[in-house]
């Protein structure tokens, strides 16, 4: 085995077993959680996570740092999310292939704007207003391990502000990729967000911990069938990930997060898609978030089609259009992504 491969695997064991050591964050109680929404309409019309569905998009390597791919060079993502609640997210990632290093590399912006909220006294009274803001800035590399094997790594740099409250973070991701392109097989693994805080909202020393996840997912394509399939597990690193405000149950006097059953607990890290080509220039696409479906149904706001969301994809030779969409409770979201060369030439 190549010696860098076998250091990524050293590197990615001993970063699991140190981190899932010590990390017991449960759903509501990590910061910055913007982290884990979808930053490319593709993404979000197969559920919202899948980091082993292959193909020519760079916005997917943006999670995924082992799917750039040297055909990716000078390639742009560029999307937009008309998200729930009057929020707005703006993406863009773009890739070279540097030949002489024989690696990919990779730059990814993730933006969300919340518009202006007023700000206001603790008597109701307002006093101005804020734009509240989170980002992050990262930057992607991968290499490939001779055919069939690719791994990579992002770092990432996180900001949060929030009126007078601000906070930053540093973070990586580490991913390993196989790809049997003869048998429409890729599998995957992912480490997301091994990182800290590097400044607290209060401006104080006690840090939070960040939505760590580990990541695995596998996708197949039919042999005889313009149709493939992706089955994608998160939170593996803890059983129970169902939604847990440990001072919110403190005060309502809430034990239903004690009580979901084994079932509900294993489906709650799965999330499904499917991908039809109709046509060489058609994409339909969609997937279930079986947790997200958990965490959006409440007292009469529960809504059929929580978890589910779909999207579409013209693939014209020099340009890419893709849109997503999907409830959250009675609201929907509309995500547009486009794709294109720098140099203008096919993807």
């Amino acid at each position: 085995m190549n010696v860098l491969i076998r250091y990524f695997i050293i590197l990615l064991s001993l970063c699991i077993t140190a981190y899932t050591g010590t990390t017991q964050t449960l759903g509501g109680n990590a910061v910055f959680n913007f982290l884990k929404q979808p930053n490319t309409a593709q993404l979000s019309a197969l559920g919202g996570l899948n980091i082993s569905a292959p193909g020519k998009d760079i916005g997917m390597a943006f999670q995924n740092p082992a799917l750039l791919r040297k055909d990716m060079h000078q390639q742009v993502n560029t999307s937009f999310n008309a998200f729930v609640a009057g929020i707005s997210n703006y993406s863009l990632t773009t890739a070279w292939y540097l030949e002489e290093a024989n690696t990919n590399l990779g730059i990814g912006v993730n933006y969300f704007n919340y518009g202006n909220i007023d700000q206001t006294d603790a008597s109701g009274n307002i006093a101005g207003s804020f734009r509240p803001r989170d980002y992050v800035v990262q930057v992607m590399a991968s290499r490939n391990h001779k055919e069939k094997w690719w791994y990579g790594a992002t770092l990432k740099f996180i900001h949060s502000g929030y009126g007078q409250y601000r906070s930053s973070g540093i973070a990586m991701d580490i991913a390993l990729n196989y790809h049997d392109v003869d048998n429409g097989l890729q599998a995957a693994f992912a480490v997301k967000n091994i990182g800290t805080q590097l400044r607290t909202y209060d401006g104080s020393g006690r840090k939070e911990e960040l939505p760590f996840d580990l990541q695995a997912g596998i996708t197949k394509k039919l042999q005889n069938a313009p149709v493939q399939f992706s089955l994608n597990f998160h939170d593996l690193h803890r059983f129970n990930n169902f939604y847990n405000d440990t001072s919110f149950r403190a005060g309502e006097g809430d034990d239903d997060f004690t009580q979901k059953n084994t079932l509900q607990k294993i489906f709650n890290h799965i999330v499904l898609a499917a991908q039809f080509f109709p046509h060489e220039k058609i994409e339909l696409s969609t997937g279930y978030h079986f947790q997200r479906r958990q965490d959006l149904n409440g007292f009469n706001i529960s809504n059929g089609l929580n978890g589910f969301t779909f999207g579409t994809a013209v693939l014209l030779p020099k340009i890419h259009i893709r849109y997503a969409t999907g409830f959250y409770q009675r609201q929907l979201f509309h995500q547009f992504s486009l794709n294109f060369n720098l140099k203008g030439t096919a993807l």
